[in-house]
């Protein structure tokens, strides 16, 4: 059923682009050329930040986007240094925006196999992590965590929220399917809620695209556990779901915190808020409602408290929407990384339309 419906949404979506073609709305904040753009995150003063993965060509991992060029950020040498350097990216996966202006930056290289990208030749076993605070006051660096204790063959730390009131990262890890707290006082490390109903992939639910399944060359299919996460701006609850899911699942950031709950006691507090969409990001804006990008139909989804879900957008330019920032603009501002069209998952293929771009839509 799962299936037959996705099947549907992606096939009415294709008429109806082809009879209404762009959205005006939509306005291009940034072009890139052939450099593949995947976090977004913006600041309180509405300054725009953009990561990339370290795959050729490689310019840069993360940068400040000022008037449509892009600004390598903090510096050019944490950008140029090799990628075993102490104070350089290996692999910017996501970035975000606390409720303080700091920017957290997740430089994340899972180990061989465990990437949503698809497995890479000659990698190691055993993943790169850090995260890097970066005080956008001064533009410096403040702290490096390195993950101490972290399964560094199994995790796959793919994004990050920070909640200022506990002083808590959490951080959805696809490997482990579960979620990790890092504590940034202390650094420890917690994974919660691992292999559970609400961030396993249904393994009956294969993505398809232009009537295409998206499958490796071995004829696996694209799969991905607890991957996008949403913080609401009062840090009272995180929301999460795998891609390969539809439902949408919260969590009250209180019992995250609260290291004597046990394994089932905290499953307890899990919400189901419903059925939504195949998502790869999510964020929550000031409302508390939630933006969910929106692959299968080429849109971005808006889920409210009350459990209403409309479109915000919808345009065929929209391929594989992956994530999201608010700004103080009234914009929403959100990549697309055309992951589907990656040749890993088109018999060695390049279906990527070029350049790839940074949009944005009014929402407020």
């Amino acid at each position: 059923m799962v299936r037959t419906f996705l099947f549907l949404l992606s096939f009415s979506f294709v008429a109806h682009a082809s009879a209404q073609g762009y959205d005006s709305r939509l306005e291009v904040v940034a072009s890139f050329g052939r450099s593949q753009p995947i976090g977004v995150s913006v600041s309180g003063t509405n300054r725009v930040f953009v990561s990339f993965p370290r795959k050729d060509p490689y310019i840069g991992g993360l940068a400040e986007i000022r008037e449509g060029g892009r600004i390598p950020f903090p510096d050019s040498l944490w950008n140029d240094r090799p990628a075993g350097h102490e104070n350089g990216f290996v692999n910017v996966q996501d970035i975000y925006v606390d409720t303080d202006d700091q920017l957290w930056v997740l430089d994340s290289k899972p180990g061989a196999g465990n990437s949503v990208f698809g497995k890479a030749g000659n990698e190691s076993r055993e993943g790169q992590f850090k995260l890097v605070q970066i005080d956008l006051a001064t533009n410096r660096v403040v702290r490096q965590y390195r993950f101490e204790g972290l399964d560094k063959f199994r995790s796959a730390l793919n994004d990050v929220r920070v909640d200022t009131g506990r002083k808590l990262a959490y951080l959805s890890d696809p490997g482990q399917a579960g979620l990790v707290i890092l504590d940034l006082e202390t650094e420890e490390i917690r994974v919660v809620l691992a292999h559970s109903a609400f961030t396993k992939a249904d393994p009956t639910l294969v993505l398809r695209y232009e009537q295409n399944e998206m499958r490796d060359k071995d004829g696996k299919p694209f799969m991905s556990n607890v991957n996008g996460i949403a913080l609401t701006k009062d840090n009272r609850y995180l929301y999460f779901k795998p891609i390969n899911a539809t439902r949408l699942y919260r969590i009250e950031t209180k019992f995250l915190a609260d290291k004597s709950l046990s394994g089932g006691e905290l499953r307890a507090k899990v919400e189901d808020m419903g059925e939504t969409v195949v998502t790869h990001g999510l964020v929550a804006d000031k409302l508390g409602n939630i933006y969910l990008t929106s692959s299968l139909d080429y849109s971005i989804k808006r889920w409210s408290p009350s459990g209403k879900m409309e479109t915000v957008v919808q345009d065929s330019r929209l391929i594989w929407p992956d994530s999201l920032g608010i700004g103080s603009d009234g914009y929403l501002y959100f990549s697309c990384a055309q992951v589907n069209r990656l040749p890993q998952w088109n018999g060695g293929e390049d279906r990527t339309t070029y350049p790839y771009q940074v949009y944005r839509v009014k929402i407020l």
